[in-house]
């Protein structure tokens, strides 16, 4: 029996969210500080729910990494396999919030710690010793981190844990968007699930030949391209169900040799969409890890992220069962 639902790997920080909401980013007087990263965000999600959880991140030896452990600390996550790297920075995000559509986004990453992450520090983690390890596709960005997340995914499925790669296609983090399409396409063959949105399923199948459609925006990035055939091409390489995100529309299944599913989403007022995504991670693999059906843990993830787009921040905001069985009694419930 595993020690731990889920062990998340990947970035950490402090994120910095305008209380201005609807200015201009210029014109912002104040920001709030809460705790974010994608990995970070889906292990503190999941665990709000209820799953063991246990974050595989690393800190800096300041008083943003104070900030962070103490936050993961009071939530009832493991902490005891982040390393702190002395010389190297807790990272952070500073974002705007001018509803509906326009949330500006900044990473502040140069020589962060979480890059710094180790095949050590994997091996001193308890990969044989969970059920589900989730893995963001920004760990590929830089080395040694790299190196060590394809590590932890072999160990991790050796072990017999499921795997789970959330793409969290982050275009700033990476020199060109090829080199990104080619370092997810690289751990596929490690990966059970996949979760992604359109953009990113097309990001992730972009090859190092031919002209490359991408917008850019403060935003996001739109990467063109057929996210249905990008999504057979992933899955071609070893991913046995892919979980595509697809914001108010809910989100639709794609498992080998079945039809595709669309589960619906929750109508909500959005506030702020930043976060949703992770929230809808944590949701889905609470399910995941409890057997539910994939359609249940879906339905479970688009109301958490529905949830959290009405909210100011992300992992501070991550609902409770509780809330959710609130939520979701108007629609129905979860089936």
């Amino acid at each position: 029996m595993a020690t731990y639902d889920l062990l998340n790997m990947g970035r950490s920080g402090i994120d910095l969210y305008s209380n201005d909401v609807g200015s201009p980013f210029v014109d912002i007087q104040s920001f709030a500080a809460y705790v974010g990263g994608s990995p970070t965000n889906i292990c503190v999600g999941a665990r709000r729910l209820g799953l063991k959880t246990a974050l595989l991140t690393a800190v800096g030896v300041d008083p943003v990494g104070d900030f962070i452990l103490n936050f993961l600390n009071h939530e009832g996550i493991e902490t005891g396999y982040i390393p702190r790297k002395p010389g190297h920075n807790s990272s952070a995000v500073v974002l705007g919030i001018e509803p509906p559509s326009h949330f500006p986004i900044m990473f502040y990453r140069d020589n962060c710690a979480d890059n710094q992450l180790t095949i050590d520090d994997v091996l001193a983690a308890p990969l044989n010793d969970c059920k589900v390890f989730q893995f963001a596709g920004t760990n590929l960005a830089k080395e040694p981190v790299r190196s060590a997340t394809l590590f932890a995914a072999e160990q991790a499925k050796a072990a017999g844990a499921k795997v789970v790669l959330d793409i969290d296609f982050r275009p700033g983090q990476w020199h060109d968007v090829r080199a990104f399409g080619v370092a997810v396409r690289s751990a596929l063959r490690l990966v059970d699930v996949v979760i992604g949105t359109e953009d990113e399923i097309n990001a992730a199948v972009v090859k190092a030949t031919g002209q490359v459609n991408i917008t850019q925006s403060q935003t996001d990035t739109h990467v063109a391209g057929d996210s249905r055939a990008g999504i057979e091409q992933m899955m071609a390489l070893g991913p046995q169900l892919f979980v595509e995100k697809r914001g108010a529309d809910g989100a639709r299944l794609h498992e080998v040799g079945q039809a595709p599913v669309d589960v619906p989403g929750f109508p909500v007022e959005i506030a702020n969409i930043l976060g949703a995504g992770d929230a809808f991670g944590g949701g889905f693999l609470y399910g995941y890890v409890n057997g539910w059906s994939h359609y249940r843990s879906a339905r479970l993830g688009n109301a958490c992220g529905a949830i959290v787009v009405t909210e100011h921040g992300c992992a501070n905001f991550m609902p409770t069962m509780e809330r959710i069985e609130s939520f979701v009694k108007p629609y129905g419930g979860l089936d």
